[in-house]
């Protein structure tokens, strides 16, 4: 194996890790600020499913929920795992995964603002909507932004967790191709290129919090 065709094998990988990366994004962050109003919610069974949802999702390995989610259908369904692909499971794995860490971040964020400008928005005649949509959103939205962007890199790394079901990732590519040339360079190009993509998801959120500095 010559050094190029390594490479070119870890970019293929890489496109699948950031594939999995962005559809986990698109899904999980409108998913998790939903998953926070209905923890939120005043009705006691809502708020109680999201609770219990959110204790069982952060309470059990994302591994073990990417296994599941993959091989459910077959057990429950008797569906072939032929027709299952697999990247669409480790995608709706980690959207439910992630979206419950982002709805804690966002309930946070939102119980963070202080009460006093809920009520000056309603003397000023300002619906609960109005309120939540142009004071309380902008706010939460500046205040959340760095412990999303945490989780945001975790995700960067959790990608390789998509070789439990055989995804063929970057990681699981590396390994593949480190056994077969009983080499460590795979694995250290993979390690390159993870920084290198984690380097630039830390860059874009750190000018996205800047973004939302005037709220200072």
């Amino acid at each position: 194996m010559t050094f190029s065709s390594m490479i070119v094998d870890l970019l293929g990988g890489l496109f699948v890790s950031v594939e999995i990366f962005v559809w986990t994004l698109v899904l999980a962050l409108p998913f998790g600020f939903f998953v926070a109003l209905g923890r939120m919610s005043s009705n006691l069974f809502v708020a109680a499913f999201f609770r219990i949802f959110i204790s069982i999702v952060r309470g059990t390995p994302l591994m073990l929920q990417i296994m599941f989610v993959y091989f459910a259908p077959y057990f429950f369904f008797e569906m072939p795992l032929s027709k299952y692909p697999r990247i669409l499971a480790t995608v709706i794995a980690f959207a439910i995964n992630y979206s419950a860490y982002f709805a804690e971040i966002y309930r946070g964020g939102i119980l963070s603002i202080d009460g006093g400008q809920r009520e000056a928005a309603k003397a000023l005649g300002m619906s609960r909507a109005q309120t939540f949509l142009r004071i309380i959103l902008p706010q939460t939205i500046k205040r959340v932004i760095p412990a999303v962007g945490n989780e945001v890199i975790t995700l960067v790394k959790d990608t390789s967790l998509a070789f439990t079901i055989a995804v063929m990732e970057m990681f699981a590519i590396a390994k593949q191709l480190s056994s077969a040339n009983t080499s460590m360079t795979p694995l250290v190009a993979a390690g390159v290129f993870y920084y290198l993509f984690n380097y630039a998801v830390a860059w874009t959120m750190e000018r996205i919090e800047k973004h939302f500095a005037y709220y200072d």
